[in-house]
């Protein structure tokens, strides 16, 4: 079973800076418009060092460059040492069906391989170069941000309400975040012995978290003791129970098909298509979300430029194909000709895709449940790639991890 520690934390102080201004949503969700927006809300963003910018003097100079502003952030103050606690990390936003939070505890759990030490990825990922994230983390010798774990463990949620006044509370993009440090010994010895007790499923951060296991396997290789913390990760694990997730799709969109390719015709062999909006109700123009129809009618969607279809899966085509409709739909889409896959959150984006004409079709997904997560990982299988989509985000910058303590 995983081993989850309390940790010397490095924060912010409050007093000098607002944490609204110098924290940001995770790396690979930040394109370079939003890096050049945070970092224009304060100087010591965490986007600095979390991506920091090319430099003239050579690529590899930028992971330095990070190393240092830590370096610089720490001695002036900005960032300080908390003594090693465990962090309950809150998140209150507003869901499809009303207000919805997300309660995790912050600490340092023990890396494995899979099938090793009770650690259990839940997808596949998509190819993606790790070395940027390994650059950095050989620089900084820091956790930046956390890796998402969830924890089936009963109860969870339970030991982490404190019912006291919290150490910061602070509000981005519509999203209520608030921190409590957990010092108590008995408390950090409960919450301790709760998540060691069962396997820990990756929810997100797959890359960060093999990117911590490559890089524990080289102090491992060097000998002489290495660097202390990077036999673990930071993460933030939360209770596998559907009020404390929000689990959302993660949509399709198609480009490159030939000209006047019968995209529809040919789903027929794997959908009963029928058109959803026959009356002119089409998301294109009144913007709804068709997902919660789609989930009554057991159906995917499909989006192109003359309307909008229901995709009712056929038995015999996915016949031990796993029920999720991206394992429908891989199976499916492998039978076009050559075209470019693009993953795509919300479904307004899907629809402002096509109609603008960047994408010649979008699909939509329907989510997959905390019950699917589970039984896959304990299963020891994976979802396809982009299942799922865990929202709100936590928020990078709210607890560092320095890996030389």
């Amino acid at each position: 079973m995983p081993r989850f520690q309390p940790f010397r934390g490095v924060r912010y102080d409050a007093r000098r800076v607002d944490l609204a201004q110098v924290t940001a949503p995770p790396y690979d969700v930040i394109d370079e418009a939003g890096r050049r927006d945070l970092a224009a809300r304060h100087q010591a963003n965490v986007v600095a060092l979390d991506l920091p910018e090319d430099s003239r003097v050579g690529a590899q100079d930028r992971y330095h460059q990070a190393e240092r502003l830590l370096e610089s952030w720490l001695a002036e103050g900005i960032l300080r040492r908390d003594p090693p606690s465990f962090y309950v990390y809150r998140m209150d936003h507003q869901g499809p069906d009303g207000p919805r939070h997300t309660t995790g505890v912050l600490g340092a759990l023990a890396l494995s391989h899979p099938g090793e030490g009770g650690i259990l990825p839940h997808e596949h990922t998509t190819p993606k170069a790790k070395s940027d994230r390994l650059n950095l983390l050989r620089a900084t010798r820091a956790n930046l941000s956390a890796v998402w774990g969830l924890s089936p463990a009963p109860g969870l949620s339970e030991l982490l309400d404190l019912g006291r006044p919290p150490a910061a509370a602070w509000s981005n993009d519509g999203v209520g975040h608030t921190l409590w440090l957990v010092e108590d010994p008995a408390r950090v010895e409960a919450i301790a012995a709760a998540v060691g007790a069962h396997p820990v499923v990756i929810a997100d951060g797959h890359h960060r978290y093999e990117t911590s296991l490559t890089y524990r396997d080289e102090q491992r290789a060097a000998g002489g003791g290495g660097t202390p913390g990077a036999e673990s990760v930071l993460a933030y694990v939360v209770e596998l129970a559907d009020d404390e997730l929000d689990v959302q799709p993660i949509h399709r969109l198609i480009r490159g098909l030939p000209p006047g390719y019968d995209l529809l015709g040919s789903l027929l062999t794997y959908f009963e298509v029928t058109e959803l909006d026959p009356d002119g109700d089409d998301p294109r123009h009144s913007d709804p979300d068709p997902t919660p129809r789609l989930t009554t009618l057991g159906a995917l969607g499909l989006v192109t430029d003359q309307g909008v279809w229901a995709l009712t899966p056929r038995s015999e085509p996915f016949a031990g194909v796993r029920d999720l409709d991206t394992s429908r739909l891989d199976l499916a889409l492998a039978s076009l000709p050559d075209h470019e896959l693009v993953f795509q959150h919300g479904v307004d984006n899907v629809v402002d895709q096509v109609r603008s004409g960047q994408a010649q079709a979008g699909f939509l997904l329907r989510p997959a449940t905390v019950a699917q997560i589970v039984e896959i990982a304990h299963g020891g299988e994976r979802m396809p790639p982009k299942t799922t989509f865990f929202a709100p985000k936590p928020r990078t910058g709210v607890v560092l991890r320095l890996l030389d303590e």
